[in-house]
């Protein structure tokens, strides 16, 4: 595997960007700087890192100029922006121009754009499961309990509905029970659809969680972790199915440790 001498982070919230610190360090790479987003963004990172710049949400010419100055020359997404601050964006001039060039303005487009204009400064787009293949999920039982006949039954189902509300780019994740299509992820995000289909199935209902076919793994990787775990718990889910080979694991061991407490089942499934 190629390692950078310097490594440029794109760091949304959550855990993400810690441990792609921690594994790009263990790799090898010498030096990490930082693109950080205001309200997203952990200020805990600053410490972990040799260089940190802080932007809004939607600077995408501040972005680009500082990953050009920062003297790396690759880069790599980590982590997520809330729906609730896209909603919120002030795009500057550089993302104005990007967005009125795109016919269709979803994920995979707008950062698809974005991996172009870091081309054309010179900067190289890494997939964002670079250094952190030791996250990936295998296949079968991952934690919690093996899953019933009836529990099986939905994790086969629901893959096939989230594949098929994934490839129509609407949400990678779905929660089933008994053959019923109780939620379907869509601008919300996974956890308010985790609680949303919970209310919905009460007790026993399962999601499944899988990549877009054909994804782009440079900005779009199925991701799950404790808060993962936790809001199953809430909503009474019994089962986590996830796309194995292609979904990060995050604070795995606290992960493992939550799903055999709470006696919640993570499943790895294989297409």
């Amino acid at each position: 595997m190629f390692i950078p001498d310097s490594l440029a982070i794109i760091a949304g919230n959550g855990v993400y960007p810690h441990a792609m610190v921690r594994g790009a360090r263990a790799a090898g790479v010498r030096r990490i700087v930082v693109a950080a987003f205001q309200n997203e963004t952990d200020p805990g990172l600053s410490a972990l890192v040799d260089e940190i710049e802080w932007m809004r949400v939607g600077q995408l010419g501040k972005m680009i100029g500082f990953l050009k100055n920062s003297g790396a020359s690759h880069a790599v997404m980590s982590g997520q922006i809330a729906p609730k601050n896209l909603f919120d964006l002030r795009p500057d001039l550089k993302a104005l121009m990007l967005l009125a060039r795109l016919p269709e303005r979803n994920a995979e487009s707008i950062f698809g754009a974005i991996a172009n204009a870091m081309a054309e400064a010179g900067i190289e787009l890494l997939p964002a499961t670079t250094f952190m293949e030791e996250c990936l999920a295998q296949e079968g039982v991952i934690a919690g309990p093996a899953p019933g006949r009836k529990e099986q039954a939905d994790i086969t189902f629901g893959f096939r509905i989230a594949k098929e509300s994934s490839r129509l780019d609407i949400g990678q994740t779905v929660v089933v029970k008994g053959g019923t299509v109780l939620a379907v992820e869509a601008f919300e995000g996974t956890n308010a659809a985790i609680l949303r289909g919970g209310s919905l199935g009460k007790k026993g209902a399962v999601m499944v969680k899988v990549s877009k076919p054909g994804q782009d793994l440079r900005f779009d990787v199925p991701v799950i972790g404790p808060v993962t775990l936790e809001t199953a718990r809430e909503a009474g889910l019994t089962v986590i199915g996830i796309e194995a080979g292609q979904t990060l694991l995050l604070e795995r061991e606290v992960l493992c440790a939550q799903a055999a407490a709470h006696k919640v089942t993570i499943y790895g499934i294989k297409p």
